[in-house]
């Protein structure tokens, strides 16, 4: 009985070699599958970004900070041409990136060439922790290109406070 085994486990083992090859062999292919998988996931996004939004009707807004000691940022609502297109809030991870310099997009949009409002609301905690909500409004010329503007929040040290600004970039 014992050789039996002996012999049945001799008769196998070169088997289970061939096994493992495999399962490493398709092992490898998934992980290749997958990244193809997500190397199209991004040429689809990629594309469909340039599908919903040509060059010519792109306009997008975007947010950044600048120190942020007079002002506690809670959340942004955004109006093109006195509709709101977007409200955000925020959390603490995203405000500490803000304020390393990061720069957030708020907003990417069509629109047709001409000239559009813009008003932000800037909703939070102003000096002495006080309720703060102020806005900002400009007028800006759409080309026939894409148009991004800035929102900027600022500490004006002159009056201790907080001051916002847009800005185009060119």
């Amino acid at each position: 009985m014992k050789y039996r085994f002996l012999v049945l486990l001799l008769a196998i083992w070169p088997l289970a070699g061939v096994f493992a090859d495999e399962t490493k062999s398709m092992e490898a292919e998934v992980r290749a599958l997958k990244k193809e998988v997500l190397d199209l996931n991004r040429d689809l996004f990629l594309l469909e970004e340039a599908l919903l939004f040509p060059g010519n009707t792109q306009f997008a807004v975007f947010l950044s900070l600048d120190v942020g000691a007079f002002f506690q940022l809670d959340s942004v609502e955004l109006k093109v041409d006195g509709k709101e297109v977007s409200h955000h809030l925020y959390t603490e991870r995203e405000l500490e990136a803000l304020k390393r310099g990061g720069v957030q997009r708020l907003w990417l949009g069509n629109l047709k060439s001409g000239s559009h409002e813009i008003t932000a609301f800037f909703i939070g905690k102003g000096p002495k922790g006080r309720d703060y909500k102020r806005g900002a409004t400009r007028k800006v010329d759409k080309g026939l290109g894409p148009k991004y503007v800035e929102l900027k929040i600022v500490d004006q040290e002159n009056n201790y406070q907080p001051g916002f600004s847009v800005r185009e970039w060119e």
